[in-house]
């Protein structure tokens, strides 16, 4: 057991990507991230072949993740959902390089410049690629500051094991709010040789290209095709979630991060007043946990999906259900956040 620390969350994420092997940060400030910055300022400089740089944009802050990631070390960025649209097609040509990095998006209220409290309105932007193309992000949705400390360290391995960047998806709540979190010694796994895609020389080797660019459309087809492929490995092997309470269940929340603790609270509300309620909270939003979905909708007709948008993550839950069951929605925005009384009384409408 390691020792606790009371930690704000966007600290908690910068002490945890150090811990695992993270050397460069590059990024830009904008609130309500702001702290993993600074966090990183301070601490990187102190490492030895190690950098932090605050990049004079966003835009070149990802291009210099694209860079380092090509040398094989590991490196992140972060930012703020303005921030991370700015970041965009360095995200896709990242994706299509086959490099892997973490990208940390402590979502905000939008559109436009929006408000500094948090929102959940990037679903589409993470899980649907945002850039240009046909990739997809690995994204990962934590709900607590102990989960932004393992989910942090768990996105550096998965982004290896599969050469693709990999996104933290918080809220600007979560990334400011202060818990406990225990950095735990992790286990050892084993990750693919870097050998055959960092930048070395070519001296001795096939020659290998960061910026994919194929003018026979056959070729290009075939990149598509082999980044499809690892996408569906993904699908297969690294899906998350957490399922609280669904024996039984007269209706299941799906909600993820913030969202997901405040319905864990109307679960416990709702039960006192003989209403059973239950929890689905997807922790990866891609791959998206379509299955365990799709098999409690088998027993249970009823859902409410909660987010802090106007409907993006339920979507993907109306496709899961595939019609087997009713889906209702509740949204709160511009960095208004859902209260349990709120969903507490969302629920007993519908079920009525």
């Amino acid at each position: 057991m390691g020792e606790k620390i009371l930690m704000k969350g966007n600290e908690a994420i910068g002490e945890a990507a150090i811990r695992v092997g993270c050397h460069f940060y590059f990024g830009y400030p904008i609130t309500p991230q702001s702290e993993l910055a600074a966090y990183m300022s301070k601490k990187l400089p102190k490492i030895k072949n190690a950098a932090f740089i605050q990049a004079e944009s966003e835009i070149i802050a990802i291009n210099m993740v694209y860079g380092a990631a090509s040398t094989g070390a590991r490196t992140m960025t972060s930012s703020s959902s303005t921030g991370i649209s700015l970041k965009q097609e360095g995200i896709s040509f990242i994706a299509c390089a086959e490099l892997p990095c973490v990208i940390v998006n402590m979502q905000r209220g939008g559109p436009g410049l929006g408000s500094i409290q948090p929102g959940q309105a990037d679903y589409f932007q993470a899980t649907k690629g945002g850039g240009h193309g046909d990739y997809h992000l690995i994204v990962l949705a934590p709900s607590s500051v102990q989960e932004l400390v393992d989910l942090t360290m768990d996105a550096f391995d998965l982004a290896d094991k599969y050469t693709n960047p990999a996104m933290i998806l918080g809220d600007g709540l979560i990334g400011q709010m202060m818990e406990s979190v225990e950095f735990k010694e992790r286990k050892k796994i084993d990750l693919p040789d870097k050998k055959g895609w960092i930048l070395t020389g070519c001296k001795g080797r096939k020659k290998y290209c960061i910026v994919p660019f194929n003018m026979d459309p056959y070729e290009m087809e075939k990149v598509n095709f082999k980044i499809q492929e690892k996408y569906n490995k993904l699908k297969e092997r690294e899906v998350r979630y957490e399922a609280v309470n669904l024996d039984n269940a007269d209706l299941i929340i799906v909600a993820y991060g913030t969202v997901a603790r405040i319905a864990k609270t109307v679960i416990q509300n709702a039960k006192s007043e003989g209403i059973n309620i239950g929890l689905i909270r997807p922790i990866t939003l891609f791959p998206f946990p379509e299955s365990i979905i799709a098999e409690a909708s088998k027993k249970v007709n009823k859902f409410l999906v909660v987010e802090m948008s106007l409907g993006q993550m339920v979507e993907d839950v109306k496709l899961a259900v595939n019609g087997k069951a009713e889906i209702n929605f509740y949204g709160r925005v511009g960095g208004v956040v859902p209260t349990q009384s709120e969903i507490l009384n969302e629920i007993k409408k519908y079920l009525k």
